[in-house]
């Protein structure tokens, strides 16, 4: 019988985190070397939010560049995973009721390679993306990923990409990384502390969390793909987090592991 693949949600943070070698990246790639080997990765990423629910079905998904202002070296960056027509006709089987459509022509988004080329870096591991429907609310993003669990039995990764913190308003951008805010760092705690007591309604809910949730989560793309990842948990699922730290005053780095 196959291993049930634990399901993470990585801070993928700045792109630049894609051709770089930090404390960041390093744990990437040993986490890439912890976990089963998986047969192919499902990944929501925070760079795939409109109004449909969407995965990508197409044989060679391309490397998207979706930012501007980073040096050349990052846009001539590919990420030449392959991706898996037989795992998009089981997402759209798993998500019948979501109204779900296959894509061909979306692709990777650095969300999803940025992190990839470290915890994969031969590309030889099928990579598909589910895109989140921006109309819905976060309840219906924690039950697509309820419903996306069965794929933890059959060896597919499910890897939600975005960062629990992510303000860039408040982002240091200069050389000199700062403190973290007191905000990022008590909204950050708390979310820890719910998640390792189990207790995601707060979470879901999260504007009743206050002034730091607002702060922290000022639009919901980053931080979505962290709903459908705790909605694939089963009961008896540790939760545990990889990877911590935050950058530049307001984007938490912070990985979480289930399973």
């Amino acid at each position: 019988m196959a291993q049930v693949m634990p399901t993470i949600f990585f801070g993928h943070g700045n792109p630049m985190n894609a051709i770089q070698q930090n404390d960041w990246t390093k744990a990437w790639a040993l986490l890439g070397k912890s976990i089963p080997r998986p047969r192919a990765v499902l990944c929501i990423s925070a760079h795939w939010y409109l109004p449909a629910t969407l995965v990508t079905a197409m044989q060679a998904p391309r490397t998207i560049h979706d930012f501007g202002g980073f040096p050349r070296e990052l846009y001539q960056m590919q990420y030449r995973a392959p991706g898996s027509e037989q795992l998009a006709v089981r997402v759209c089987d798993l998500l019948a009721d979501s109204e779900i459509e296959p894509d061909h022509s979306w692709g990777l988004d650095h969300g999803a390679w940025s992190v990839l080329c470290h915890v994969y870096p031969e590309a030889d591991v099928p990579v598909v993306q589910l895109s989140m429907d921006e109309r819905k609310a976060p309840a219906f993003h924690f039950a697509v990923g309820r419903a996306l669990s069965p794929l933890r039995d059959e060896e597919v990764l499910i890897v939600g990409s975005g960062n629990l913190v992510h303000n860039l308003h408040t982002y240091a951008w200069g050389k000199q990384q700062p403190e973290p805010y007191d905000w990022a760092v008590r909204f950050e705690e708390s979310a820890k502390r719910l998640m390792l007591a189990n207790d995601f309604e707060p979470l879901i809910d999260y504007e009743r969390l206050g002034r730091d949730a607002l702060l922290a989560i000022p639009t919901l793309d980053h931080y979505l793909p962290l709903l459908y990842v705790l909605g694939a948990k089963r009961e008896n699922d540790a939760i545990s987090f990889p990877v911590q730290g935050i950058d530049g005053g307001s984007v938490s780095m912070l990985a979480v592991q289930v399973g």
